[in-house]
């Protein structure tokens, strides 16, 4: 934009008082008009004449400031301009997008000699035009008579502005006053209907084209046609495609891009392959729609085939394909191939812009790679769009988690403008960094800034204060944020609530607070399910994983895959293997969370064989086995005993399926070897691990030595627990009776200073019932033992195993029976209300005098008892258990 100079003279002028009298005009404000001599006396209509030349002059190749001069010269003379003169003056300050000089102009409009509606209209199209809409509207309104050009003036103002709703209600009020649209005018609103998917306003606009009888020029027709596209109305827009004599790029884009709106990829595809069998080449535009949609998907590799192939083409990709390709790939969590395409982007020449560079850093943040996003962060600096708001908010995230919160509070104090997504990013940053006193600080000062806080800023703060253990805080928050009658609280809301008990153990009070969440009718989403279920994942709970599943029928939440997939696992962890199964097989899809929970189901409801069989239909099927799977398949082969086909799959996970072995693999692979009596070949096994083996390898080592009464290895194997677990005191406990067993004397400061105590749970009635090892305040006791002794006595006759375990719990005397044997014991003393099964949690590992006791049980009364201790899920049933007395 040209630079402009304003001469104002020396005495002051009042610009729009007339002298009553003609007066002579002195031109010495353009050198175009002074000819030879410095004052030209002359009549008004003669000065006029002059002056309009002059000025239109001036619209052509001079400085809009001397015609601002001139005005004034004017005022002083009692003269006044044509309203063409004054028009060409404004479409000047259009051209040249000199808006202060439009301003002044407008201060001078009484020196116009008839103000008509178009110069109005003219002026309304100036202030639209240079960007002040504002201004634009205040002229607008103040018009007591507006045409067609003036309501196209205000109508093409907001659509520059991209203020679609405005430009809608701007012609339905034009309508009103009794003007009609022209084909000119149409296509701007049918382009506002499109982006606002007002598909009404969309079919009265094709009404009234053929009521009137209008002409259908190709711009118009493509624009009903795209509306219909948009508004996913593609039959519609099928009809009126295929009734076009004649198709340009622009109606095949609007097809291909329907269609991809609606994510019909593969429509999309077909119509733009029968683009180019029409003889109509696709342009940049309809490559990048189909990119773009492709990314959105989640399909990128797909996308960057595309991309390649319009290379070939010869076409180059601009900032807008290669943006589309970095988000693309940023979504889909494959970070590092995100940064490689924009670095490829640099070399092919092409700049950044706002959206890149946005992406970018969202890709840095995402990895947590400090050293890329300082990179991110000075190329945004050498293309000056620092101060942009969305690349200020995305570097703020990016330092914010890379853990530099000096950097980011050293943006977002130098950002000239911020919004709530501003704010909301420092406060999260600070919360995850644990400064919540800084925090809640600036959640003060943002109440008192333009951005106030939203719902998500309140989520964010009792998220925050939740994770930080701060829930009294959080809670005081919570039934703040209504208070001032413009915030409602959403699901949200109650989901970082439940989130927050349910990650710190409470799981009472995270259950409570989804009853709330109920009772107050807000209704739960798929994170709320999410969140809950783990909750209920365990065998007292088995009813509230029924209701969970369902609200989530009721509410088609099921169709949410990550939904379906925890539900096949908490109904698993229930004991209900059955449920998980129908559902896993009603997936009309399944990923690998998908197979991977079902086979660990399995494996955790010991059905070796059914997760061997299953692990071979996913291999049939040409899936990929990741981690998980290869944990579950090693835990079924030593179930099953097949240690060389367990061996086998371990030496070919990295090998072959290019997995990285981890330490639940390791840890499985001693539990194959240990449940099958290898002992030594288990330690050596441990010993010879690339990695240095944690407490679940060794856990696993001592089970097996439990088990195979190898106590000399169980010594061994407590005590590397304890160096990394040392206030275990069921660990001590342990080791303590192996010293014993084997003969050894405990060393000085490894004696257990508390011995675990049992207690499980039951459910029945809807009521969950506790038991405790030596509580002697149930008011059933007597008959509970007496009741347990005359089961006691069958239980001798039926096992002869007298030997020494190491066990978990102390053993039983007359006044401290095992709280899982009081729970047997309670749920069939009634001989007249017997259930067919009985579910119940134990805190602590069985012993194996209980073990016996529950398959006694299990045979005696025709009953089915799940059994979740601290190791293992018990399945009793027809007097054997599903671990086959391993656990």
């Amino acid at each position: 934009m040209e630079k402009i100079h304003i001469f104002i003279p020396n005495k002051s002028i009042t610009p729009l008082s007339f002298p009553n009298k003609p007066t002579k005009f002195d031109c010495i404000s353009s050198k175009r008009v002074n000819a030879n001599s410095n004052n030209v006396s002359t009549t008004k209509p003669s000065i006029r004449k002059l002056i309009d030349s002059q000025l239109n002059q001036l619209c052509i190749n001079g400085s809009l400031s001397e015609a601002v001069t001139i005005l004034d010269s004017l005022a002083e003379q009692g003269c006044r301009v044509k309203p063409i003169t004054y028009m060409n003056l404004l479409q000047s300050c259009i051209d040249k997008d000199c808006i202060f000089i439009g301003k002044e102009l407008h201060s001078r409009i009484g020196l116009v000699e008839n103000v008509n509606p178009f110069v109005e209209t003219k002026l309304v199209s100036m202030y639209a035009k240079c960007g002040l809409l504002g201004m634009a509207r205040k002229v607008f309104n103040e018009m007591s008579v507006r045409n067609l050009f003036t309501w196209s003036a205000m109508i093409g103002g907001c659509s520059r502005n991209k203020s679609w709703g405005e430009v809608v209600g701007l012609f339905y009020a034009m309508m009103r006053d009794g003007v009609l649209p022209d084909e000119f005018l149409l296509p701007k609103v049918l382009q506002a209907c499109g982006k606002c998917r007002d598909l009404e306003t969309g079919r009265l606009i094709h009404s009234m084209v053929i009521r009137r009888g209008m002409r259908w020029s190709k711009h118009l027709r493509n624009s009903i046609m795209a509306v219909y596209a948009k508004c996913g109305e593609m039959d519609c827009a099928k009809k009126i495609f295929d009734c076009m004599d004649e198709r340009d790029s622009v109606a095949w884009n609007a097809m291909i891009s329907g269609f991809c709106q609606n994510g019909e990829i593969g429509q999309a595809q077909k119509y733009f392959d029968a683009m180019q069998k029409d003889g109509v080449e696709p342009s940049l535009v309809t490559w990048n729609i189909l990119i773009s949609c492709y990314n959105q998907l989640g399909h990128c590799d797909l996308a960057i085939d595309l991309m390649r192939k319009m290379e070939w083409f010869g076409i180059a990709p601009d900032v807008y394909t290669w943006t589309s390709m970095i988000s693309g790939f940023t979504q889909k969590g494959r970070i590092s191939h995100a940064l490689d395409l924009l670095k490829e982007m640099f070399l092919a020449g092409v700049e950044a812009n706002n959206i890149t560079i946005a992406s970018a850093a969202s890709a840095c943040a995402a990895l947590k790679s400090l050293s890329m996003g300082l990179e991110i962060h000075s190329i945004a600096v050498k293309m000056n769009l620092v101060d942009n708001v969305l690349v200020g908010n995305s570097l703020i995230d990016m330092y914010c988690k890379c853990g530099d919160l000096k950097a980011a509070q050293h943006i977002f104090d130098m950002m000239s403008e911020r919004d709530v997504y501003s704010w909301n990013s420092i406060i999260g940053g600070y919360f995850q960094a644990g400064f919540c006193g800084k925090a809640h600080e600036l959640f003060m000062k943002m109440q008192e800034s333009d951005s106030p806080p939203n719902i998500i800023t309140w989520n964010i703060m009792i998220t925050g204060y939740m994770q930080s253990g701060a829930e009294d805080q959080a809670l005081d928050l919570f039934k703040s944020i209504e208070k001032d009658g413009k915030t409602k609280r959403n699901a949200a809301s109650w989901n970082s609530l439940i989130s927050g008990f349910v990650q710190s153990g409470q799981k009472d009070k995270a259950l409570q607070i989804f009853r709330n969440m109920q009772f107050c009718h807000i209704l739960p989403n798929s994170v709320t399910i999410l969140s809950i279920l783990p909750v209920c994942a365990n065998l007292v709970a088995s009813k509230k994983v029924k209701e969970i599943h369902c609200f989530a029928v009721r509410r088609i939440l099921v169709s949410e895959l990550s939904v379906s997939n925890l539900l096949i696992d908490s109904y698993a962890k229930s004991g209900n293997l059955m449920y998980s199964k129908n559902i896993f097989n009603e997936l009309s899809w399944k990923d690998a969370v998908s197979w991977n929970s079902m086979l660990s189901s399995y494996v955790l409801h010991g059905c070796s064989e059914s997760a061997l069989d299953l692990f071979y239909q996913m291999r049939k099927q040409g899936l990929q086995p990741n981690r998980g799977t290869f944990a579950s398949i090693l835990l079924a082969y030593g179930h099953a005993g097949m240690v060389d086909e367990g061996k086998s799959v371990f030496s070919c996970i990295t090998k072959d399926y290019l997995v990285r072995q981890g330490m639940e693999h390791y840890s499985a692979m001693v539990y194959l070897l240990g449940r099958s009596g290898k002992l030594a070949e288990a330690l050596d096994f441990i010993q010879s691990m690339p990695i240095e083996p944690n407490s679940s390898v060794w856990g696993a080592l001592l089970t097996a030595c439990r088990i195979h009464r190898n106590f000399g290895v169980a010594v061994l194997a407590g005590k590397r627990m304890l160096e990394f677990e040392p206030g275990n005191n069921i660990t001590r406990h342990l080791l303590s009776q192996a010293y014993s067993l084997c003969g050894k004397f405990e060393p000085e400061g490894e004696k257990a200073v508390n011995k675990p105590i049992g207690q499980s749970w039951i459910e029945r009635n809807n009521v969950v019932h506790t038991f405790v090892v030596g509580d002697q305040s149930n008011p059933y006791l007597d008959k509970l033992h007496s009741w347990l002794k005359r089961v006691a006595v069958n239980v001798k006759t039926h096992v002869s195993d007298n030997e020494l375990y190491i066990e978990e719990e102390e053993k039983e005397n007359t006044s401290s029976v095992h709280s899982e044997k009081l729970a047997f014991a309670f749920a069939l003393i009634d001989p007249h209300n017997k259930p067919q099964i009985l579910r119940i949690v134990k805190k602590l590992r069985m012993c194996r005098d209980c073990h016996d006791t529950a398959k006694y049980i299990s045979m005696a009364y025709g009953c089915e008892i799940y059994l979740s201790d601290s190791n293992c899920l018990h399945h009793f049933k027809g007097g054997h258990c599903s671990c086959r007395d391993y656990w």
